[in-house]
Protein backbone atom coordinates (compact mmCIF):
# COMPACT_ATOMS: atom_id res chain seq x y z
CA UNK A 1 0.00 0.00 0.00
CA UNK A 2 1.12 3.03 -0.53
CA UNK A 3 0.32 6.60 1.02
CA UNK A 4 1.27 9.89 0.18
CA UNK A 5 1.91 11.84 2.99
CA UNK A 6 3.01 8.12 5.34
CA UNK A 7 0.53 8.38 7.88
CA UNK A 8 -0.09 4.40 8.93
CA UNK A 9 -3.70 4.16 7.81
CA UNK A 10 -5.24 0.23 10.05
CA UNK A 11 -8.27 -1.61 9.25
CA UNK A 12 -8.90 -4.30 12.40
CA UNK A 13 -10.90 -7.06 12.32
CA UNK A 14 -12.15 -8.53 16.16
CA UNK A 15 -13.55 -12.09 16.96
CA UNK A 16 -14.90 -12.32 20.06
CA UNK A 17 -14.75 -15.51 22.28
CA UNK A 18 -18.33 -17.20 22.66
CA UNK A 19 -20.56 -15.31 24.70
CA UNK A 20 -17.69 -12.29 25.62
CA UNK A 21 -18.43 -10.05 22.51
CA UNK A 22 -20.08 -7.32 25.11
CA UNK A 23 -16.55 -7.45 26.77
CA UNK A 24 -14.65 -7.49 23.91
CA UNK A 25 -16.57 -4.11 23.12
CA UNK A 26 -16.16 -2.94 26.58
CA UNK A 27 -12.15 -3.85 26.39
CA UNK A 28 -12.26 -2.00 23.06
CA UNK A 29 -13.65 1.20 24.38
CA UNK A 30 -10.99 1.14 27.07
CA UNK A 31 -7.86 0.74 24.76
CA UNK A 32 -9.23 2.58 21.77
CA UNK A 33 -9.62 5.73 24.14
CA UNK A 34 -5.52 5.81 24.43
CA UNK A 35 -5.33 5.92 20.97
CA UNK A 36 -5.60 10.04 20.28
CA UNK A 37 -2.78 10.33 22.85
CA UNK A 38 -0.02 9.01 21.05
CA UNK A 39 -1.14 11.34 17.86
CA UNK A 40 -3.96 8.09 16.21
CA UNK A 41 -7.44 8.95 15.28
CA UNK A 42 -10.18 5.76 15.54
CA UNK A 43 -11.60 7.18 11.82
CA UNK A 44 -14.42 4.37 12.49
CA UNK A 45 -15.76 1.28 14.45
CA UNK A 46 -18.44 -0.69 13.21
CA UNK A 47 -19.78 -4.15 15.16
CA UNK A 48 -22.00 -6.96 13.47
CA UNK A 49 -23.21 -10.12 14.81
CA UNK A 50 -20.53 -12.43 14.25
CA UNK A 51 -22.24 -14.96 12.77
CA UNK A 52 -20.63 -17.20 10.06
CA UNK A 53 -17.57 -16.06 10.82
CA UNK A 54 -17.83 -12.69 10.81
CA UNK A 55 -15.70 -10.65 13.16
CA UNK A 56 -17.97 -8.84 16.10
CA UNK A 57 -15.55 -5.42 15.34
CA UNK A 58 -14.24 -4.16 12.74
CA UNK A 59 -12.09 -0.33 13.11
CA UNK A 60 -10.41 1.59 10.76
CA UNK A 61 -7.68 4.08 12.47
CA UNK A 62 -4.80 6.09 11.70
CA UNK A 63 -1.45 7.11 13.23
CA UNK A 64 1.10 10.37 12.16
CA UNK A 65 3.96 8.03 12.61
CA UNK A 66 5.22 4.52 13.52
CA UNK A 67 6.32 5.78 16.53
CA UNK A 68 3.45 6.85 17.52
CA UNK A 69 1.86 3.43 16.81
CA UNK A 70 4.24 2.28 18.59
CA UNK A 71 3.82 4.61 21.17
CA UNK A 72 -0.22 3.26 21.43
CA UNK A 73 1.23 -0.74 21.67
CA UNK A 74 3.14 -0.15 24.23
CA UNK A 75 1.17 1.67 26.33
CA UNK A 76 1.69 0.75 29.77
CA UNK A 77 -2.22 1.19 30.44
CA UNK A 78 -3.09 -0.90 27.37
CA UNK A 79 -0.73 -3.31 28.04
CA UNK A 80 -1.75 -4.18 31.56
CA UNK A 81 -4.91 -5.00 29.95
CA UNK A 82 -3.38 -7.83 28.26
CA UNK A 83 -5.29 -10.79 30.83
CA UNK A 84 -8.71 -9.21 29.81
CA UNK A 85 -8.07 -8.94 25.93
CA UNK A 86 -7.05 -12.86 26.14
CA UNK A 87 -10.39 -13.74 27.70
CA UNK A 88 -12.42 -11.43 25.85
CA UNK A 89 -10.92 -11.48 22.08
CA UNK A 90 -10.64 -15.00 20.07
CA UNK A 91 -8.85 -13.40 16.84
CA UNK A 92 -7.42 -10.45 15.85
CA UNK A 93 -6.42 -9.58 12.01
CA UNK A 94 -5.08 -6.12 11.60
CA UNK A 95 -3.30 -4.95 8.33
CA UNK A 96 -2.49 -1.67 6.42
CA UNK A 97 -5.22 0.01 4.81
CA UNK A 98 -5.50 3.01 2.27
CA UNK A 99 -8.62 5.11 2.49
CA UNK A 100 -10.32 6.78 -0.25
Amino acid sequence: MTNPDDQIQLCCFLWAHPGQEAALTAYEDRVLALVPEHGGAVLQRAVSDGADGRPHEVQLYRFARQQDLDGYVADPRRTALAEERDRVVARTELFPVDLL
